[in-house]
Order: C-alpha cells, then sequence, then structure tokens
C-alpha cells in the first residue's frame, strides 16, 4: 500500500527551520542572552499590558487622591497597600507611572528603529547599487547629518513643530516629532551599512547574470541584494533600539521630548529630580531603574546577536 504523506503547515515549517538554525544553537547555550531575552520579555509584556495590571492610570486626574500623596515604597513605614513603589506629590502610583511611562519609551524606540530602517536601507541600496554622483550626494548629506549632535537636530525639528502645528496637536504629535528628529541622523548608520554590502554584492556573478537577463532594478536590490546585507542590519537595529530609548530619555529630560500628558521615563525622572534632596528619592531612583534594566537587556541581545551571526566567532 503506498504512504501517503501529509503535508506540514507553513507554521510547523517555519518552527522547524527556526529550531534547527544556527542562531537557535547559540541562543539556547548562551545564559546571558537567554536572561536578557527574558527580562526585555517581562518588561515589554508588563508595559503593554499596563492598564489590567496597575492600580490606576497615573493620568486620569479622576484616580488621584491627594491623601495618598508623596506615600513611600510598601516596605517601609507608612507605605500602603497597592502603592508598591510609593506614590508621587500629586497621588500618582510611581510602578504605574513607570509601566505607562514604558509604554511610551518603547513605542517611540520602536517607531525609530523602523523609520530609520526605511529610509536608511533604501537610500543605502541606491547610493550602493548605482554609484557614482547618487553615492556622492547621499553619502555626503549623511555626513552632514551625523556633523551634527542629536541634541541640537531634536531640538530645531520640535522648536519647528512647535511653531507650525496648532495648540490643540502639539501634545498629541509630540511623539511623532520626538520619532522624526531621532531618525534624521539614525538612518544614516544603515544607510552606510547597507551602501557598503550592496557595493560589494552588486560586481557578483548573480546580479550581473539578473542584469543581462534585463531583471528590473528595483527587483535586484530588494530581492536579491538586501536579503545578503541583513545580518549587519539585525545586529545594527538591536543595538539602536536600545540607543533610541536613551536618546528619547534623555531629549525628555531636557524637556524638549515627551510632555506631561503623555510621559515616558525621561520625562518620570525629570520630575522625579525636582524631588530628590526633598526625601522622596522614589520618585527618581525607581524610574531610572526601569530604564536601565530595558537598554541593559536590549544591549545584551544586541551583543548576542552580533557574536552569534559573526562565522568568525563560531
Amino acid at each position: 500500500m503506498p504512504r501517503i504523506e501529509v503535508p506540514m503547515s507553513t507554521e510547523t515549517t517555519f518552527l522547524a527551520r527556526v529550531k534547527s538554525s544556527d542562531l537557535w544553537y547559540s541562543f539556547t547555550r548562551h545564559r546571558t542572552a537567554q536572561g536578557a531575552a527574558l527580562l526585555l520579555l517581562i518588561l515589554v509584556l508588563t508595559a503593554v499590558f499596563a492598564p489590567w495590571i496597575t492600580p490606576q492610570n497615573p493620568f486620569d486626574p479622576a484616580q488621584l487622591e491627594l491623601w495618598n500623596s508623596e506615600l513611600p515604597p510598601i516596605w517601609m513605614e507608612d507605605g500602603q497597600w497597592p502603592f508598591i513603589l510609593g506614590t508621587d506629590n500629586q497621588g500618582r502610583d510611581i510602578l504605574s507611572a513607570i509601566l505607562y511611562g514604558s509604554r511610551m519609551s518603547i513605542l517611540i524606540g520602536v517607531g525609530t528603529v523602523v523609520l530609520s530602517l526605511f529610509v536608511g536601507i533604501g537610500l543605502g541600496l541606491i547610493a550602493g547599487f548605482f554609484g557614482g554622483w547618487v553615492d556622492n550626494a547621499l553619502m555626503r548629506f549623511g555626513d552632514v547629518l551625523l556633523s551634527v549632535p542629536t541634541i541640537l537636530i531634536a531640538m530645531l525639528v520640535s522648536a519647528v513643530a512647535r511653531a507650525a502645528l496648532p495648540d490643540h496637536l502639539k501634545d498629541v504629535g509630540a511623539g511623532f516629532v520626538l520619532i522624526l528628529a531621532l531618525s534624521l541622523s539614525a538612518w544614516v548608520q544603515y544607510a552606510r551599512t547597507v551602501r557598503a554590502q550592496t557595493a560589494v554584492e552588486r560586481g557578483k556573478e548573480y546580479v550581473q547574470a539578473a542584469r543581462l537577463l534585463k531583471v528590473p532594478a528595483r527587483r535586484i536590490m530588494f530581492n536579491h541584494i538586501l536579503p545578503n546585507t541583513m545580518t549587519p542590519i539585525l545586529v545594527a537595529a538591536t543595538l539602536n533600539f536600545g540607543m533610541a530609548i536613551l536618546s528619547e530619555a534623555t531629549l525628555s529630560f531636557l524637556g524638549i521630548g515627551m510632555p506631561p500628558s503623555q510621559p515616558s521615563l525621561g520625562t518620570l525622572i525629570r520630575f522625579g529630580n525636582q524631588y530628590l534632596f526633598s526625601g522622596m528619592w522614589w520618585m527618581v531612583i525607581f524610574p531610572v531603574l526601569q530604564l536601565c534594566l530595558l537598554v541593559v537587556s536590549v544591549n545584551l541581545l544586541g551583543d548576542w546577536l552580533r557574536d552569534a551571526l559573526n562565522p568568525k566567532l563560531r
């Protein structure tokens, strides 16, 4: 009787390929990467599900009680449940504020990386594939942007946006303005990396064969060359995600980032720093700790990914 083979689903095939890959093998034997991934997963999930696991919405005035203000953490004297990490001078739960602020910081970090990748990969492919004056113009423009500090670019973009946007859209569009400001200089690194890889790949036989077959340049760049440049791009995106979160926190701490109505970790640190020497240390220490854990976990994953994808270190 002939044997009947049942085709495997796409999901099963994908999972089987992941489990048999060298990257998964490296991950299962790298304790630091596993710990960093678990920590990052916990931080992201608690931030995403903050409305369901926090005792209050710290930015809803109807849920705030002034008699609960300036409470210390629960393990100290005068600490009260459910304010585990204490409250601020307005009665906002510090733990709730941290989780809500983490949502905004992570969102801005992801948005910055996605926009930078989109612009950097596209311009890098164009510069590396066509070369000549196109390459020189794009790369020199990138050099000009890199010569200006990110903070100055963000201040300029923020000032222009505040002057251009109407009053009712300034707070709503603050996140988009910050993503744009951080992406203006972040895309250059991706473009340089893709441009260097593309310049090498365009001289290989498979690209020359595709040109002889009259394959459109767009298809050659995105279907053939781009997959061969994704390894350094993936590593750079992971590391730049942590840098984007840290840059956003720096800008918000300086007062040119997220507004008080949509606070991030940097905004919480800026407000908590004002009460550091009045004895309410928990208002600034715990947001700083959350920011450190978030950035360190991302950087540890990026370091592992860089080593795992480098064939010289295998």
